[in-house]
């Protein structure tokens, strides 16, 4: 490969957290928020819920999309040292703990809405996820949100995944739970005007359906009653990474992802079609970006306490 040409390659992945500033020392990570958060909905799940989900796929989950950070992260350490012509030694991969959040993130939501009858599915979906971080890219953004990619890939490529959107059951605690969770950290990354485009779309969607058909209120509740719902549009569709980055495209892209949710669960009977919505909508992002000119999104502000917003390697 020419010489330009190999440092453009590695100029477009070099949006590797590695060399980003540090965050300040009273920012507070809002993916640690996330995390916390994630935990706290997988163990309520496994106590309280009949799951078939096994610890041992979570540990299979969380090992995989840590160590396939560490390598892509390591490659593009590699061609950076190579492009520079760096007389110091190839440096080794960063060991610090906020290089492998994101990472983390990933394989928790996996772990909560993708089911898989063999570990190996779990493998294929967290690598698929985290390596599209680092190869699908466009002007250092991702095109894909990870986890949403990782799950369209097994439900693509083998027989032994699927999402089951009522594993939650209609409880209204639930939803409650995750509002309240999910609340605290689009405060903290600023991107609640996503999720309220969405749901009040998608949810006014149903109700003029609801209406059509002559249905009761009760049938409506029960359509939206789903935690796996209220969880996709708190922690997935919200993803600073992937998404718009002024807040009049975000909501047209919201409001589009919403429509086409309401198509395919009702016309095409898709109980996983969320997650089809926000694949097949994604790349739409670009296009906002460049109708829509605004600020791209920073983790790390440089003067604000609301740095809660900043993290050097928020890779999302």
């Amino acid at each position: 490969m020419p010489q330009t040409a190999l440092s453009q390659a590695a100029a477009s992945l070099l949006a590797a957290p590695t060399d980003r500033p540090p965050v300040p020392a009273r920012a507070i990570d809002a993916r640690l928020y996330q995390i916390l958060f994630l935990s706290l909905f997988l163990l309520l799940g496994l106590v309280t819920r009949d799951w078939t989900l096994h610890p041992t796929i979570i540990l299979v989950a969380i090992v995989t999309c840590c160590a396939t950070q560490a390598i892509a992260q390591s490659i593009v350490q590699f061609l950076q040292w190579r492009v520079e012509q760096k007389s110091d030694p190839w440096p080794m991969p960063s060991l610090q703990p906020s290089t492998y959040y994101s990472a983390l993130i990933t394989a928790l939501g996996l772990s909560l809405l993708l089911r898989v009858d063999r570990w190996e599915t779990m493998v294929l979906a967290c690598s698929m996820a985290i390596a599209s971080k680092f190869l699908l890219r466009v002007n250092q953004k991702h095109i894909f949100n990870p986890g949403n990619f990782g799950i369209i890939s097994v439900l693509l490529l083998t027989h032994h995944a699927w999402v089951s959107p009522g594993q939650w059951g209609e409880s209204a605690w639930y939803a409650a739970l995750f509002l309240l969770c999910g609340g605290l950290v689009l405060q903290k990354v600023g991107r609640w005007d996503t999720t309220v485009a969405f749901l009040s779309v998608y949810v006014g969607l149903e109700a003029v359906r609801n209406l059509y058909l002559g249905w009761t209120w009760d049938v409506w509740g029960h359509r939206l009653m789903s935690g796996s719902l209220v969880m996709f549009a708190l922690f997935m569709i919200t993803d600073p990474r992937t998404i718009p980055n002024a807040r009049s495209a975000r909501l047209i892209w919201a409001a589009a992802i919403a429509a086409l949710t309401f198509v395919l669960r009702n016309v095409y009977f898709l109980n996983t079609a969320v997650f089809w919505a926000l694949f097949v909508l994604a790349p739409l992002t670009f296009l906002l970006d460049w109708l829509f000119q605004a600020d791209r999104f920073e983790w790390l502000h440089p003067s604000a306490d609301r740095s809660m917003t900043a993290s050097p390697s928020l890779d999302r």
